[in-house]
């Protein structure tokens, strides 16, 4: 494939009511420039996106993913993208890529200022390689993201729970965790529990039983959480919802954060305290996710 394959949407006719929807996308050069200078995504960041993880040409959870840009779209009032339609466009771009893995982007910003209709697009690239990572795994520092498990209720407008392109905020905690000398981070909320990473979900082991913190309080839903949850299902295992106290990070048997390109990644540190590392789960884990999967 080129370096980067970018399709630009047509978000209006979606509107229609058919089944191809190939002569509403339009092939870009990536490299060259696509975006008006009043495009908000890149003024203010206004707008949604999602990320899927390509293993082989084959697009990896498109229909989860696909729901939550829907949802991260209501969240933030933009129109609902048709889903048929971005799956077709998911498609073509997942055409373009070669073995191996790669990740597509897709992207819905409120358009350009005072313009009259949003703007769409998908973006194919080759993934970083991970391999190294998925190996040795990563050390965390917890960061208060100050506030509480109630705020998304409280305050809709905070948009907790989109997946929004204003990504400063995640990028600035990933800068500390690495200012305190870890790799990552895990945001816990203003009232003492758990949350999720910058650009990942957290699974923990306690005993015999694996858990995540509940969706709630302004956690995305991971997409990749729930096909560790289906595989660790497969196996019989025990695996829930529950709302985690940031005490349980400690205590906790193994831990590992999870996401559609990285992939599975063992926690071997929180705050410098050293986790158990799980190697075997955590190989078994990223061969799962390294299959083709719905």
């Amino acid at each position: 494939m080129p370096h980067r394959f970018a399709l630009i949407i047509d978000p209006v006719a979606a509107d229609d009511a058919r089944d191809d929807f190939a002569d509403t996308f339009t092939e870009v050069d990536a490299a060259a420039p696509a975006l008006s200078v009043g495009e908000l995504s890149t003024q203010r960041g206004d707008g949604v996106f999602e990320s899927i993880g390509v293993i082989d040409g084959h697009a990896q959870e498109v229909v989860p993913h696909l729901e939550r840009l829907a949802n991260s779209a209501r969240i933030c009032d933009l129109p609902v993208p048709h889903q048929e339609q971005w799956r077709q466009a998911v498609a073509v771009a997942a055409a373009q890529c070669p073995p191996g893995e790669a990740v597509i982007k897709l992207i819905l910003s409120r358009g350009v200022e005072h313009g009259p209709t949003p703007t769409a697009w998908v973006t194919a690239a080759p993934a970083p390689d991970f391999s190294a990572v998925r190996a040795r795994g990563v050390s965390v520092a917890t960061l208060d993201r100050g506030y509480d498990l109630a705020a998304a209720e409280r305050a809709p407008w905070l948009l907790l729970g989109a997946k929004t392109l204003s990504y400063a905020v995640n990028m600035a905690a990933l800068r500390e965790a690495r200012r305190r000398g870890a790799d990552d981070a895990i945001f816990l909320s203003s009232d003492g529990f758990v949350l999720e990473a910058p650009t990942a979900s957290l699974i923990l082991r306690i005993g015999d039983r694996f858990t995540t913190p509940e969706p709630t309080g302004g956690i995305l839903h991971g997409t990749t959480q729930l096909s560790v949850y289906d595989h660790l299902a497969s196996r019989g295992l025990d695996a829930g919802y529950d709302r985690i106290p940031a005490s349980d990070l400690a205590r906790a048997d193994a831990a590992w954060l999870v996401s559609s390109v990285r992939l599975a990644v063992a926690v071997t540190a929180v705050d410098g305290a050293a986790l158990p590392v799980d190697h075997a789960l955590t190989a078994e884990l990223n061969e799962y996710l390294l299959s083709p999967r719905h």
